[in-house]
């Protein structure tokens, strides 16, 4: 009994201290836009790098959450997609196009959007 008990308390540190390290690095990697940047980017490195990672491929966040986010320097995915799927993705959310865990961006104005869908064409070419 004792055996199980220790295996429990075991299991239950170590879930603890991912949750707790993974807040921790969470809270400490900040937004690193550079200074004077354009929009489009502030508005990619605030919103979407935390899933899409700034470099376009995916973040080890979002694979926490076990959800895989699109890939945006895949060239092939890419040029699947039309600059209307993208920017109803990002106005709509993912739900209403198979895509559950992205969420709905539609607070954001329609230029501001399609400067999105510029920014993340940019990572496929």
């Amino acid at each position: 009994m004792s055996t199980r008990r220790s295996l429990q308390v075991l299991v239950l540190t170590l879930v603890a201290l991912g949750v707790f390290t993974g807040g921790l690095a969470w809270l400490l990697d900040t937004d690193r836009t550079p200074p004077g940047a354009p929009r489009e980017a502030r508005l990619y490195n605030g919103l979407c790098a935390t899933c899409h990672g700034v470099d376009g491929r995916g973040s080890w966040r979002a694979a926490l959450f076990l959800i895989r986010p699109g890939d945006f320097t895949d060239r092939a995915r890419m040029s699947q997609e039309s600059d209307q799927c993208l920017f109803d993705v990002i106005k709509n959310g993912g739900a209403p196009f198979g895509k559950p865990g992205m969420p709905s961006f539609g607070h954001l104005s329609d230029e501001d959007i399609q400067a999105l869908v510029r920014y993340v064409r940019r990572f496929s070419q």
